[in-house]
């Protein structure tokens, strides 16, 4: 036992050795180092241990998105998801079949749902009108009150169109969404369904969630400006039913074309924002009012026509796709531009002038349907 660990010593730090004044014969020192399956095992054992020659076993892990690259760490538009892991699929274009229903789904229910909105609405004006004149006479015999804050409230909202009152809600999603970002708790929730991305465990939930999701406050207001600014013009062209029936179906659709570009390229890595849906009603708005005037915020001085500017947004957007640039998701917001041309010039005519057949089903149901405290016939 003497010279075996004697020789461990030796052998295990890659030491030079030789043979040690001592009582032991040259026999006893060779039948010491005989290479006994035990010895084997303990040298094993003590050179992996001690110096490191073999490495353990590395442990598989799931790939991680390219959310990681410093494209991705530059950007500040984008969560900071290095230690969240992606699970990609060994069939990519399967991953696109649920996303695929759930974008057709999703679109038909939401014109539906407009369309059934539209109706009721129309309904309750005849009622709203009756009921506008008699507060009307109230107000006229009421004492009024000096600097109630609700009556500032509700003279503000008034003075405001139609389409700016119909995105406030939208802004309001929006600004709530961004401070579920700064909740730490929430992070891991917040990428998992408020980021779209084809990697993910969850595919068809945040292709909807994430267009009302901003993690940079600079994003979330250059996006809201811009719905802010062009909701007078979208809302005037479309009305408020059909108008959040696009705004709801572009932000689904906008994400379903990034997956397909994501899967195609094979650059993964989460995106959100409403800048699809918002390239939608822009699109929308060039396309119905081509010589319309605009002007970038910061140089109010440079104008030019919606057109133009249609065309511009367009070919940047293309080539940043195809030359991958991460800044932005540039497959969205060509896929929200093109829709966006494609419902003012055929969608329109094939989809909200269809609707006649849905809202005469939902009129015989409501006309059909029992009334309280009466029975059948």
């Amino acid at each position: 036992m003497a010279w075996r660990g004697w020789a461990q010593r030796g052998w295990g730090c890659g030491q030079a050795w030789t043979l040690p004044v001592c009582g032991g014969s040259y026999e006893e020192l060779t039948a010491a180092l005989a290479p006994s399956r035990l010895l084997r095992r303990r040298f094993n054992f003590f050179i992996q241990q001690k110096c490191g020659f073999r490495k353990a076993p590395r442990k598989v892990e799931p790939r991680r998105s390219d959310t990681s690259s410093e494209a991705y760490k530059r950007s500040a538009l984008i969560p900071p998801v290095e230690e969240t892991a992606f699970y990609p699929s060994p069939y990519p274009i399967r991953t696109l079949v649920k996303p695929l229903f759930f974008t057709v789904g999703f679109t038909g229910c939401a014109f539906g749902s407009a369309a059934i909105w539209q109706y009721e609405s129309l309904k309750s004006k005849v009622q709203s009108y009756f009921d506008g004149i008699k507060a009307d006479w109230l107000d006229s015999i009421r004492p009024q009150k000096e600097g109630d804050f609700r009556k500032e409230i509700n003279k503000w909202w008034n003075n405001l169109s139609d389409g700016q009152r119909t995105v406030t809600g939208i802004i309001a999603a929006n600004v709530f969404v961004f401070c579920l970002w700064r909740v730490p708790s929430l992070q891991r929730t917040m990428i998992r369904y408020f980021t779209s991305n084809p990697a993910s465990k969850v595919l068809c939930s945040p292709m909807l969630l994430s267009t009302f999701s901003h993690f940079s406050l600079f994003h979330m207001a250059a996006n809201m400006y811009v719905l802010w600014s062009f909701s007078s013009s979208i809302v005037n062209i479309l009305g408020q039913e059909q108008f959040m029936a696009v705004y709801l179906s572009a932000g689904v659709i906008s994400n379903f074309v990034s997956y397909v570009c994501k899967v195609a390229t094979g650059r993964y890595g989460p995106s959100l924002g409403a800048s699809g849906a918002i390239m939608t009603v822009l699109a929308a708005v060039c396309t119905k009012i081509p010589e319309g005037r605009l002007a970038i915020i910061f140089l109010p001085m440079f104008t030019f026509t919606a057109g133009n500017a249609l065309k511009a947004i367009i070919a940047m957007d293309t080539a940043g796709m195809i030359l991958g640039w991460k800044f932005f998701d540039h497959a969205a917001h060509l896929g929200g531009a093109l829709f966006g041309i494609w419902y003012i010039t055929y969608g329109h005519e094939l989809i909200w002038k269809n609707r006649e057949p849905l809202v005469k089903i939902w009129h015989e149901m409501r006309t059909n349907s029992p009334k309280k405290g009466g029975g059948s016939k």
